[in-house]
This record gives C-alpha cells, structure tokens and sequence, in this order.
C-alpha cells in the first residue's frame, strides 16, 4: 500500500522504518494546539525521546509541502538549538507561521553531525517536468548552502539511465527510485545529507520528503530513454572519423562559433531554427570561411539539431579555422589538439577563438604558439603555423584588396535590392522568397565576412595589450570611441521623434529569428518611454588617443612581425572591423525581420495565428513560392509536425558541451568562465528586462546577447548579465562602447543563481560577482 505526503513531521514519520536506501534521524513532533495545552509535557517528551546536546528545531506548518504549492523555506527553523534554549526556539517558529492554525506542527530533531555533503534533489526536472533525477548539492557540513539558494553544484541523470553516476552521489539514486515507489510514483522533492560512517563508507540521510509540484503532466520514462538513445546513437555516429574532414572525434557545443545559445536559444521553435539553418549554419558559415582563406568545409553543415536542442560540431569549427594552404598531416594533429584543449578547459567553450585555437596572426601569436610544444609540435612546426596565418591574415586585413572590403559594399546592393523588391507588384510569398535569397548573398554572407575581420580586429587588439603597446584603459578607450550602429540608435533615440526614429529601427526584434518577438515599429511603447526623450548618453571612458611612442613601436612590430598593414592602416582596420561587422548585422536582420512581417501576414491569411507560425518550417513558404499546391495544408501540416517535435524538444535537457555519447544520460551542469566587459564595478538592484518600470539604475539580466535587445540602452541601466553570449558578441562590444559594467555568458547554473537574486555588486576588474543581502 502506498504512502501518502502529509506534513513535514508525518511525512517524515510514515517513512521512518519503510525506507530502507537512507536513514532519518530520530524525531519528535507535536501540533500548536498540543503546544498551547502543555508546553511542558512537549519539552519532556523532546529530552526523553532525542537525549542530544543540540537539536534543530523545524517548521512542519500545514502550509507546507502541499500538492498545489511547496512554501519551501516560507518559515522559520532554527538549528543548533541548545537543550535550555529549545523553548524559545518553539516560539520563534510558532511565530514565522503567522496565523498559525491549531493542526500546525513544529518538528524537532537532532542535530545530524560530521556532514559532508547536502543538498535537495528532485524526481523530475521541476522546469520542465521531465523524468531527470536533478541532484543540487554543495561539500561541506554547511546544510543551508543550497537550500538558502546560495549556489551549489547540479547533477541531472534521466531516469532509465544505466550510465554510472558520479561515486560521491551513488547512494541518492536508489532512493529517489524507492520514495517514487512508496508514494506511487508521484513527483518528489527531498532534502539529504551524507556523513562519513564508521567502516569508512558514507551514510545518507533523508532530512525531507514533501510533492514537487509539476506544471504539467510528467513525460514518461521510457519515451524519455526513448528518444535519448536516438540522440545517443546520431552523436556516436557523429563522434567517428570522417573521410573529409580533419581530427579523429568531434564534440558538439551550444557556444563555440555560431552561437546557437546566444543567438537562438537552446530551445527555440521551428521556425527560428530552420531561419538560422537556412540563413548561416548549413551553407553560409563554410562559404565564408572558404573565401577568406580558411579550409573548404562546404555542404558540411554546421548545427546538427537533436530533436531540436542546436548544436556546433565542433570539429568542423576547428577544421574552418585552419588556414587552406596548411599541411594536411599538421592540420589534422593541430585540430586535434583544439578539440583535446577544449575538453580539457570546458568553460572555454564560448571562448574558443580567443583562447582555443590561432585562427588569425596577432602580435602575441610566436609567443601564444609555443604552447603547442607541450603537445608535441616542434619549432618548425611551429613556425609553418605562424606563417601560414600570417600569409592568411594579410590577405585578409590588405587595405586595398582585403574582401572584408567587398563584403562591405555589398551592404549597399542588399539595400537597394530590398527596397526594389517591397516597391514592386510582388505578391508576399515572392518577397519572402527573394527577402532570404538576398539576405544570404548579399546579406549573411558579407556578415560573416565581416564579423571574421571584426573577430581578426579584436584580437589584433588584445595582442597590443599583451605586448605593452596599450594598457587595458587604451583598450577599453578604442572599444568605447567606435561607433555602432547600436551606439547611433542610442543617440538618435534622444534626438528623432517617433516617426522618423522607427522608420530607421523599427526592424528590430529582441529575438532576431523569433516570429513572436514584436519588432520596435510594430509595438514602441513596449520598449520606449515616448513622453520622456532620454538624454543623450556619453561614454563614461576616457577619448582614445594614439600617443607617437604608441605609433612608433606599432610601426616597429608590424615591420617585424611582417604585417603589411601600416600603424595608421592597422588601426583604421581595427576600427572598421568592429564597426562594419554590426552595420552588416544591422543590414540583413531588416530582410530577415521584413521577411518574418511577411510571413506573419501570409499565415493570417489562411487563419493561422503568430503562435502557429513559430511551430512551421522556412522551407514551407519556399514551397509555397515555387510550387502550386495546397498552401493551406502544406502549412498547417508543417505546423502540426512542429508542434509535436516542439513538445519533445522541451522535454530535453542536455550539456553545453557533449563530449561523448553517454553525456547525453547525465552530466553535471558546469559553472562557466563568464566574459566581464569594462574595468568598472557595480552595486544595484537586479530586475528582468520585461520590468521597464525598474530599469534605471538597475543591473538588467537578458537570457542571450541578441542585438534587438538595444533598446535597453535608452534607459540608464547600472549593469547587464547576460546567460549566453561570447567575448566578442553583439552586447560585449555594446557593453565596452558605453562603458557599462556587464557580465557576458554567465551560463545557466550562474545565470539562473544571480538573476533570481535581489541585490548584486559586480566587479568586472576582479573578475567576480557577489550577491548583496
């Protein structure tokens, strides 16, 4: 016969003798009413049944632990309670209940000593509800660590896994499986601690069992391990050698290169997966690399997707950054060796350019190499790399013919196409068609030319740094003189009206590639304050300045490390690089938002609603444009099949970086090394963009680093987190142009820590972040 949860105390009583995979200490416990009638027999009963020294004395409200509602930690408990002291302690809890009713309870039990590790852990995913056992513990005899939301470290394993746990969490799983049993397979919520036992083999104990409330039916387990093993199985066929392609194994990533995280979300919907598919990831992102010198990986696709969670493989990346004149044999140990050093140094997974591989020659790069030794590379290999990117890099920063400077003048024949295009007699379909052929050609392609010479400018920057040319106020004095197109929209927010503002941004969208992210023109008041004109915002650094002992040891290392540019050339290339990489992000983002408008009306034209069109595929309206059929039923059937894989993509969780097979069963979620924009730091209030009324002053936390997210800089915001997003992104060259402290790519475990918190102080020079009670 089943179980059934009831209070704390009762709860924790009933299983007293039946649970069999943890122990639970001894207890005491009785109702206010039972309090109120005789303290005195309550106090005797504590001291002849516990017989300690110390006890906590707990909450058990009837408040608590239900099925619609948990109320955890919504009352007091105290611990450490002394034997003359417990009284007082009853009191106190009594007290935090409020209006306590009659039936409430206050639970008493022994201190538990020698503690080692703590924490709570779940049946299911309480986020999405899934089948994952979710462990969040911390090491050490401090139990409150993780159940005061201090932090902690998360392991997630799925239910059927039979992939081994980590040795020092072993004991948790056999109990989660007998608590599902004793209560019949509800959902459960428990608190735990380990001891170190007497033979030298831990002890654990189960300190609370109450219901996780669910928001929607569980997934079950065997569909779970299901469509797990097929993930499974597509990720050890992707991790085998490949005929065409460098390295002997490959891992997937949500960060490296093109960014799903950051720019699409690790769950996004059909529709903002087969845009990003079809604009950059599966032909755009190799074509590229290619014509900048870089190693032919074209019709390799960059972002597998399993069962819509996006991915990276990585080893393509890697392949794309090896100059296309190198030695096959040293190309091939060389990827290798990316992929080896990324495992090695996870957290680096949204750093890979700046701290993986040598994509580009910079000032540091001799010096940067040398490390290869450590893997076997000798000094002439060595050398061969550093020309090889040398000669790449070269070509491509060339002031005259460099192809960044083709690329830029595309720009201007996606604009006039565009125009051309919304002026003439097309029907929609036609124009979304045409709308996204030219957005590739003439709009991602030269992007992803420029943001290769924006991510060449960058680092050519940071070597002037490390070599001594530029401290790190010079460097955060250029970022801070360049104008963006995000710097401009800024300026012109405090001087356009509405009007004329929103005929130039109104294209913008927080969610680039999400049909249901309102673009500005389409809903201003959600993202502007039109009664007040902001004033206009300057950088808080000091002007930029190249001083002539600066231009004379520039002239002198360019000359020595053979780099054709000259000082002046260099620095006008830097500048351009950086700036010319967010006007073309700003360019084809208008064909893609216009392209989006479209579709928005193509689909109400059939009577499918915005929240429709996010379930269907690109390539329905391309079908649509090309051939006569049903249009109604070719988008109605893309939608309900989207739907469905939806609804299994977010019953999915799996790592940022999958590094073998079996991660797909179970992994710890790893704290990242987040990217701290300017030297400053920053004590403020933390609010969610959709709080507009508490923006100012406030340190703003935003899920990804999308640049239709700019219209938060019309507001006075202190700070900015961000949980994706890399060293070069969108909102960390915004962040250093206004010299706003801001956190880039905290990761979810950081991410999820510091955006719920109250109060936050942010020290981007010490590289630190700390919750202010």
């Amino acid at each position: 016969m089943s179980l059934e949860f009831s209070t704390k105390a009762r709860t924790l009583a009933a299983l007293r003798g039946k649970l069999t995979s943890a122990h639970i200490l001894p207890l005491v416990h009785f109702s206010v009413a039972e309090w109120h009638q005789d303290r005195q027999a309550c106090l005797l009963k504590i001291r002849q049944d516990l017989e300690v020294q110390s006890v906590i004395v707990r909450s058990s409200c009837g408040r608590e632990d239900g099925d619609m509602e948990s109320n955890a930690g919504a009352f007091l408990s105290l611990a450490n309670v002394l034997p003359g002291d417990v009284e007082h302690a009853v009191e106190k809890v009594i007290a935090s209940y409020g209006d306590a009713e009659e039936s409430d309870e206050v639970l008493i039990q022994p201190m538990l000593a020698g503690v080692t590790r703590s924490g709570v852990a779940f049946t299911h995913d309480p986020n999405t509800s899934a089948p994952y056992r979710m462990i969040n513990w911390s090491e050490g005899d401090d139990t409150a660590v993780v159940t005061s939301g201090a932090g902690g470290r998360i392991y997630q394993r799925a239910a059927l896994s039979t992939v081994p746990p980590p040795g020092h969490l072993a004991l948790i799983f056999p109990m989660l499986d007998e608590l599902l049993r004793l209560f019949d397979d509800q959902a459960i919520d428990c608190e735990f601690a380990m001891t170190q036992g007497s033979a030298g083999a831990e002890d654990l104990w189960l300190l609370q069992a109450r219901p996780l409330v669910l928001r929607q039916r569980p997934q079950a387990t065997e569909a779970q391990a299901h469509r797990l093993q097929q993930i499974e199985e597509k990720v050890r066929r992707g991790m085998q050698p490949h005929p065409f392609v460098m390295g002997r194994r490959t891992v997937y990533g949500v960060m490296p290169d093109w960014n799903p995280a950051e720019i699409i979300g690790v769950r996004p919907k059909p529709l903002a997966l087969s845009l990003y598919r079809e604009l950059v990831t599966d032909s755009i992102w190799a074509y590229q690399r290619n014509n900048y010198g870089y190693r032919n990986l074209r019709s390799f696709p960059l972002m597998p997707h399993f069962f819509g969670l996006p991915y990276v493989d990585v080893r393509l990346s890697f392949n794309s950054f090896i100059p296309a004149d190198l030695d096959e044999g040293l190309a091939a140990r060389l990827v290798d060796y990316y992929i080896d050093r990324l495992l090695a140094e996870p957290s680096l997974h949204d750093k890979v350019e700046f701290e993986v591989v040598f994509s580009c020659y910079t000032l540091d790069l001799p010096k940067r190499v040398e490390k290869l030794a450590e893997a076997g590379f000798n000094t002439s290999e060595q050398h061969e790399i550093a020309e090889s990117l040398r000669r790449l890099t070269n070509r491509i920063i060339n002031q005259q013919n460099g192809l960044w400077r083709t690329d830029a003048s595309k720009l201007d024949t996606l604009q006039a196409r565009r125009e051309a295009l919304l002026a003439g007699p097309s029907d929609p379909l036609e124009r979304i068609y045409w709308l996204l052929e030219d957005g590739k050609r003439y709009g991602t392609l030269p992007f992803a030319g420029l943001a290769r010479a924006g991510f060449i400018a960058i680092q050519m920057l940071k070597s002037l740094v490390t070599v001594g040319v530029f401290s790190q106020q010079d460097y955060d004095a250029f970022v801070a003189s360049v104008s963006t197109v995000s710097g401009q929209l800024a300026r012109d927010r405090s001087i356009l009206d509405k009007t004329t503002f929103l005929s130039r941004y109104g294209h913008l969208r927080p969610g680039t590639y999400d049909v249901l992210s309102p673009r500005y023109d389409e809903t201003p008041d959600l993202y502007f304050d039109w009664q007040q004109r902001p004033v206009a915002s300057h950088s808080a650094a000091q002007p930029f300045s190249l001083t002539l002992p600066q231009m004379r040891e520039m002239v002198h290392l360019l000359a020595a490390h053979g780099l054709e540019p000259d000082a002046v050339g260099l620095m006008d290339f830097m500048q351009e690089g950086i700036e010319l990489r967010e006007l073309a992000k700003f360019h084809f983002t208008r064909n893609l938002s216009d392209a989006m408008a479209l579709m928005a009306q193509v689909g109400a034209q059939y009577g499918f609603t915005l929240d429709d069109l996010a379930y269907s595929d690109v390539a329905v309206f391309r079908e649509m444009h090309v051939a006569a059929v049903d249009a109604r039923e070719l988008l109605a059937t893309s939608i309900e099949q989207g739907r469905k894989r939806h609804h299994e993509t977010k019953q999915l969780s799996m790592p940022p970086l999958i590094a073998a097979p079996e991660d797909v069963w179970g992994f710890e979620w790893p704290e990242t090394a987040p990217n701290y924009i300017t030297q400053k730091q920053v004590t403020a209030p933390v609010v969610s963009c959709d709080d507009k009324s508490s923006l100012a002053g406030a340190i703003v936390c935003i899920s990804n680093a999308d640049p239709g997210f700019d219209w938060l800089f019309s507001h006075p915001i202190a700070g900015l987190i961000t949980a994706w997003g890399g060293a070069n992104s969108h909102m960390a060259i915004r962040a250093g142009e206004l010299g706003l402290p801001a956190v880039i790519g905290a990761g979810e475990v950081l991410y999820r820590r510091w955006s719920s918190a109250q109060r936050l102080h942010i020290d981007c020079a010490g590289r630190r972040v700390e919750l202010v009670t």
